[in-house]
């Protein structure tokens, strides 16, 4: 009686995970996720309305926002898919086709919001530095050629991985960490040579520390410039114009950081904390970001409430 080698029949389809020992409460933990999806969508879709509605919100400032809002829509359209399958009908199977095409689309969302967030941080400091020649400096054309060249570098920054992901040989192992497919996770069920996409891999995270390291630069020299204002209440004022982007950076990049020490230098971690650190890089950004800027950000607050107003009567 012959034996077939499991380990040299190539695997077609991969098996993600939702939450690991609480797979019976799934059902339950699909209303919370699917609120906050529902929520990040709808958040989204509002900010972007009232920006295009409003013509007082036809600014470079805002222009940006709509960026960091379409992206963070395409973050949410990009795992919702996966992850409401795993939670509403326990349906865990993925195409590695689709793996990989899922994957493509979250990291470059990823690298999209990270590049706006970098111009939103040069745009305060513009803002702040020289407030004069703002408005000259950030013209509509030259904020739409930014938004298309930050674009651009982000499709091409990740369009190598499902090709590389493609390339590689999976025969042994199917199982993911996690509710949506991710490049690092993908790469590691390889069971051929897969160290160009550990270098590559390395590189794209090496992209996003780089935005980060120059968003820290930029506030630097932000708060060069609002010290050298003479009046305590002026440099609050300048200050409190930050606050928004400030806090959109930290929900952004702290999961992300989180997540990269854990698989780094973390061995012997629970899978549910890795599942529920995954889902919170995907998800609370997204929704969080409306609420930030509603809340801190005047302008933005008075429309939607005028918005909602208009709808009531």
């Amino acid at each position: 009686m012959s034996i077939i080698n499991t380990s040299n029949v190539e695997i077609t389809t991969f098996f993600l995970v939702g939450m690991p020992g609480l797979e019976y409460a799934h059902i339950w933990i699909s209303i919370p996720i699917c609120s906050m999806y529902l929520f990040a969508i709808l958040g989204n879709c509002t900010i972007l309305f009232v920006i295009k509605t409003e013509p007082s919100l036809h600014e470079p400032m805002y222009y940006f926002l709509s960026m960091l809002a379409m992206s963070d829509m395409g973050l949410s359209l990009s795992s919702l898919p996966t992850v409401g399958r795993i939670f509403l009908f326990n349906a865990p199977e993925i195409s590695a086709n689709a793996c990989f095409a899922q994957e493509f689309f979250i990291h470059g969302f990823t690298a999209v919001e990270s590049s706006v967030l970098l111009i939103m941080s040069f745009d305060r400091f513009l803002a702040i530095h020289s407030p004069l020649r703002y408005s000259s400096i950030l013209t509509p054309v030259r904020v739409a050629k930014i938004g298309i060249v930050l674009s651009l570098k982000s499709v091409l920054l990740v369009l190598p991985f499902p090709f590389t992901l493609r390339s590689l040989k999976y025969c042994s192992k199917s199982q993911l960490s996690h509710s949506y497919c991710l490049h690092q996770d993908v790469m590691k069920l390889a069971c051929s040579d897969n160290r160009i996409d550990v270098i590559y891999g390395f590189f794209g995270a090496l992209c996003l520390m780089v935005d980060f390291m120059l968003i820290a630069i930029s506030y630097i020299l932000i708060l060069k410039t609002v010290l050298g204002i003479a009046s305590l209440n002026e440099q609050l004022k300048a200050l409190n114009t930050c606050a928004s982007h400030i806090c959109a950076v930290i929900i952004f990049y702290l999961p992300i950081i989180n997540l990269a020490i854990v698989h780094r230098f973390v061995r012997h971690v629970s899978p549910l904390f890795n599942v529920l650190m995954a889902n919170v890089l995907l998800l609370v950004p997204p929704m969080m970001n409306p609420i930030v800027y509603c809340v801190k950000t005047r302008q933005i607050r008075v429309r939607v409430l005028a918005k909602l107003c208009q709808k009531q009567m």
